[in-house]
């Protein structure tokens, strides 16, 4: 087995409430390999921002920890881009200048103004935007701010690109474009992608593996699907495709099949206050039943 360019090892992460500490996330326990798509999936609540907010350096783990490369990550870093599902660009910078800014932050001192202008427009390039070079965020779609968006964080030259539900807030023709976009632009660049997604065809089309979280508190990784369709892939052959089918119903299994939701009978104090939900970003809690023998699912808690 190749070495993990990134490992997360028995990660809890608690946050301080009034009532106590609220467990988020209990003995999360992840290796990702150089180059790899991972889609981390899940119901609201389950701990997914929490963890690309700790591999982005923007949380610190209660206990356990991140390392990338061999190096602990304890605070953001270039090596890290986030890509959000707000574009978060500056309005009253161009399209132009909204990457600049990122280029003459990570290499201002080791590339010359000439090479940092070529190094702009190859990544603008890289996403189709080059084209509108002068725009300003209000003057362009909502999928052309985003496509910005992932190329002034593939203009850092990441090694790990983290990806909060990039595309959830577009419509389903752009999402798709963008989608199509992302895929050519990870296998030519190898890569390593986290991508936080709540859409399963999301997740089936562009992961290599599909790590699906238990809900909390304590949540965890409940089962991971590895995908192992041909790329390059192409959305329209592979809908009929019967691994497809089948992977995908794998993880609407585990979504809406497996799932233990609080009842009545459940202990009360185990409920997240709103004051911790809003800490972690996210809430609540699936019990994992591998009852179908045949699933490719790996079964983890």
């Amino acid at each position: 087995m190749s070495k993990s360019h990134l490992e997360l090892t028995n990660v809890q992460m608690a946050f301080d409430t009034k009532d106590g500490p609220f467990v988020a996330l209990e003995n999360v326990d992840l290796k990702i390999r150089k180059g790899e798509f991972v889609s981390l999936i899940g119901h609201s609540g389950c701990g997914k921002s929490t963890v690309l907010n700790i591999v982005a350096g923007l949380l610190q783990a209660t206990r356990g920890g991140c390392v990338l490369d061999g190096h602990e990550v304890n605070t953001p870093g270039p090596e890290r881009a986030v890509v959000f599902q707000n574009h978060s660009l500056m309005p009253w910078l161009t399209v132009y200048e909204n990457v600049e800014l990122a280029v003459q932050q990570v290499f201002r001192k080791s590339m010359s103004r000439a090479e940092r202008k070529e190094w702009i427009l190859h990544n603008l390039k890289l996403v189709n935007m080059d084209h509108a070079l002068d725009k300003r965020p209000g003057e362009i779609s909502g999928g052309m701010a985003q496509r910005v968006g992932i190329a002034r964080a593939l203009s850092m030259k990441p090694s790990v690109l983290l990806m909060d539900e990039p595309f959830g807030a577009l419509d389903a023709l752009t999402r798709a474009h963008l989608q199509d976009s992302l895929m050519k632009i990870q296998q030519d660049l190898n890569s390593t992608v986290i991508m936080i997604t709540h859409d399963v065809d999301e997740a089936v089309l562009l992961s290599d593996r599909i790590v699906m979280m238990t809900n909390g508190p304590a949540a965890t990784i409940g089962e991971e699907l590895h995908i192992e369709l041909e790329r390059p892939r192409n959305r329209v052959t592979l809908a009929d495709h019967p691994e497809y089918v089948r992977y995908r119903q794998a993880v609407l299994s585990f979504l809406y099949e497996k799932q233990r939701f609080p009842g009545k009978g459940e202990d009360e104090q185990h409920k997240p206050t709103a004051e911790a939900e809003a800490a972690s970003q996210e809430d609540s809690s699936p019990d994992v039943d591998n009852e179908h023998s045949e699933s490719p699912v790996r079964r983890i808690a």
